[in-house]
């Protein structure tokens, strides 16, 4: 007599919708509102879930919000993008991770967190270190990896893999970012965010691809 499937464990699949109702709530209410204009049960409220199971997958707001901004950084970029294991052509790799980083930015999520982030940081230290350590430091942190592994496959040669790190996501951002978070309509019209992409790529390769 053939022995029944293993059941899964109740719960659980409804569980991780609701922890994900909650990342996107929290996602949206951290970048239009603020965090300190931000609640608990107001981001219960919008994923449509009790604050008992907001505070059941994130002890307090900011583990929430940490995991939020880890959450969106994750969206564009994959821990898999930085792997140095895989193998291929250098340049399509980066070019994966320059298509990611800049449809991170660029979004409308990114660009409302940043621009209350630069009004309210001065006030709120905390605040921008929450959002450095689980943003931007996980992210060159991932990337300064991935170029490591590339020196050492002769694929790049980057004396500084942490400064060449640095840099990329800086010219990634460019003239579009700012004009973004300033809100200023040129942007539509003079930035091709494909050829702006092309060129950073173009111009970090050049420097430092091998002789």
């Amino acid at each position: 007599m053939p022995k029944p499937a293993p059941r899964q464990g109740p719960g659980r699949p409804k569980d991780l919708d609701k922890r994900a109702a909650v990342l996107t709530a929290a996602k949206t209410l951290f970048a239009q509102r603020g965090f300190d204009s931000v609640s608990m049960e107001a981001i219960a409220t919008a994923a449509g879930v009790s604050k008992l199971t907001v505070y059941s997958h994130f002890t307090d707001k900011d583990t929430l919000f940490q995991a939020a901004v880890r959450s969106k950084c994750e969206e564009a970029l994959p821990e898999s993008v930085f792997d140095v294991s895989l193998r291929g052509d250098v340049r399509e790799r980066l070019r994966a991770i320059a298509r990611g980083f800049h449809q991170l930015v660029m979004s409308d999520e990114s660009l409302g967190l940043h621009r209350l982030l630069i009004a309210q940081g001065a006030s709120n230290t905390k605040l921008v270190e929450l959002f450095y350590d689980s943003g931007p430091r996980r992210v060159i942190s991932a990337f300064q990896t991935f170029l490591q592994g590339a020196q050492q496959s002769g694929e790049l040669d980057i004396p500084d893999p942490a400064r060449a790190a640095s840099h990329f996501f800086c010219l990634l951002k460019g003239e579009g970012h700012m004009l973004q978070l300033l809100g200023c309509p040129l942007c539509v019209t003079s930035c091709d965010p494909q050829q702006h992409i092309d060129s950073v790529l173009e111009l970090f390769l050049r420097a430092y691809l091998p002789r």
